[in-house]
């Protein structure tokens, strides 16, 4: 099987050679189109000795014969010649609207590495609703580009402390005891004077059940019921730690979940399995549940973090993306949305001050 390898091209014209081109394909067609090979060579401006030579060039590396011609008579594609380039024009007719769209995010992308005025802040964050309003708001506004990759976040802030991107975005209980879930998964991955906080939201988790609660689910204690469906979050996910918490603090065990549970990549995700029926109650944002039309029990206030490292605070980027942060526009979208505060939105905060069960030292074993 023959492998196909794309690649593109970048100028400041835009070319009137089609998207995707291949120059065997070039050739076919227009041995096809003048019936000849010096024809071929006149319609695409190049030597007949330079045409005659790729076509054998590519007969011997395919191992087929593309073009037939007797003296005297029109040269004619042969019949795998023929099939070759219907193939090609057929992926190029179907793969059309793709293949647009491609070359304009690139483009777009280009656009953006040209424009001196344009920031980019490669940003790796849980999920969270409030993100995408934010990403918006940025580039109409200051032609700021968040390029937000969307994960748990544990993996966000690995991917901030591996170098992969600029700021990262996690969630967490803040009055969390030194030896809870919380602390023993974050305390790790943040030091002082290395990382900074920035206050993003305060956001409000819990239960997320049918329209009207028919089953009538209104603790976690409630969960623990047999046949119960319950659509919990992925492990490395901040929703699974506050989870993990809430349980250790009513002396639950985790386990009583587990024959229970199945997992869910998002708080969309997980309303889904609850609105489609699938799963009885699920755990997460009040945004999500509000949005699918679920009942929603509150159970927990937490701060959602944007975090980046010292040396890059200073950065023009980041700094404007802090002053949108502090900005009225944008506390009162924050606000509007369910579940939702603009809890000192922009502001940089203490690690140690905020999150009390971060120390330098050592928990005692």
């Amino acid at each position: 099987m023959h492998r196909v390898h794309l690649t593109y091209t970048l100028s400041g014209e835009r070319s009137l050679q089609r998207d995707l081109h291949h120059p065997l394909m070039a050739l076919l067609s227009a041995v096809h189109d003048t019936g000849s090979i010096s024809g071929a060579a006149r319609a695409l401006d190049l030597s007949y000795r330079h045409v005659w030579g790729e076509l054998k060039r590519w007969e011997g590396e395919l191992g087929q014969t593309l073009v037939t011609w007797v003296k005297g008579q029109p040269a004619l594609l042969s019949p795998f010649g023929e099939k070759l380039l219907w193939a090609e024009r057929r992926a190029q007719a179907r793969l059309a609207p793709q293949i647009e769209a491609l070359r304009s995010e690139l483009e777009q992308a280009f656009a953006i590495a040209f424009d001196a005025s344009a920031g980019v802040i490669p940003m790796t964050a849980s999920h969270d609703d409030a993100l995408p309003l934010l990403r918006a708001m940025a580039q109409s506004q200051h032609k700021l580009h968040l390029d937000i990759q969307f994960t748990g976040s544990v993996d966000a802030l690995a991917a901030l402390n591996d170098g992969r991107c600029l700021m990262a975005g996690f969630h967490a209980l803040t009055e969390s005891p030194l030896r809870s879930p919380t602390a023993k998964v974050y305390r790790p991955m943040l030091k002082p004077g290395h990382h900074k906080l920035v206050s993003f939201a305060r956001r409000t988790q819990g239960l997320m059940v049918a329209a009207g609660n028919p089953l009538g689910i209104f603790t976690l204690a409630d969960l623990c019921r047999s046949g119960l469906r319950f659509a919990n979050r992925t492990r490395g996910t901040g929703t699974r730690v506050v989870l993990e918490e809430l349980l250790a603090a009513q002396k639950i065990p985790a386990s009583a979940l587990a024959e229970l549970e199945r997992t869910e990549p998002s708080h969309r995700a997980a309303a889904e399995a609850v609105a489609s029926g699938s799963a009885d109650a699920a755990f997460g944002i009040e945004a999500a549940a509000r949005a699918r039309g679920l009942e929603f029990v509150p159970l927990a206030r937490e701060l959602y973090f944007l975090v980046t490292l010292q040396h890059a605070l200073d950065q023009p980027q980041v700094q404007t993306l802090l002053s949108l942060l502090r900005s009225e526009a944008w506390r009162a979208q924050l606000n509007a949305l369910p579940g939702y505060a603009a809890e000192n939105s922009g502001e940089v905060l203490s690690l140690r001050r905020v999150l009390p069960w971060w120390s330098y030292r050592k928990p005692k074993r």
